[in-house]
């Protein structure tokens, strides 16, 4: 088995995969994302629920929330499910998870997708072998 080297090679191969397999794995992708959202949610600081409420989850082929990556907007690809803090109006959670010189840091986003790491990937991982085997009895 050959290894991958670099993003086209990787992207080459992400393009092959047959629609129906990655039809039956989305509902694995947004389930696992929202899996992390909910414990990002249970585990952040709640001060006036701003930033609590700015979680959310994009599923493949929507748009995120503007100012939640980057100060900009990401559309997922088809085999992605993103989970961001922030919009327009909540700037705030990198300053949460990672602390600034007057706030000490109070972690929610890596202990979040933490907790939920092995499910989602146990969950994704039962979904894409069920539609290879689905796309391969076709």
């Amino acid at each position: 088995m050959s290894r991958l080297k670099g993003s086209a090679a990787l992207e080459k191969r992400l393009l092959a995969i047959p629609q129906e397999v990655l039809a039956g794995v989305r509902p694995a992708l947004v389930k696992g994302a929202e899996e992390v959202a909910a414990n990002m949610r249970a585990l952040v600081p709640v001060d006036e629920g701003d930033l609590k409420a700015s979680i959310a989850v994009t599923g493949p082929g929507e748009t995120t929330p503007p100012y939640a990556v980057g100060g900009g907007s990401v559309t997922a690809a088809p085999n992605q499910a993103l989970v961001t803090v922030g919009n327009t109006d909540v700037r705030t959670g990198h300053m949460q998870e990672f602390g600034t010189v007057n706030h000490e840091s109070q972690p929610f986003m890596r202990p979040g997708f933490r907790i939920a790491k092995a499910r989602v990937l146990n969950r994704i991982n039962r979904a894409i072998s069920a539609a290879i085997k689905k796309a391969g009895a076709i």
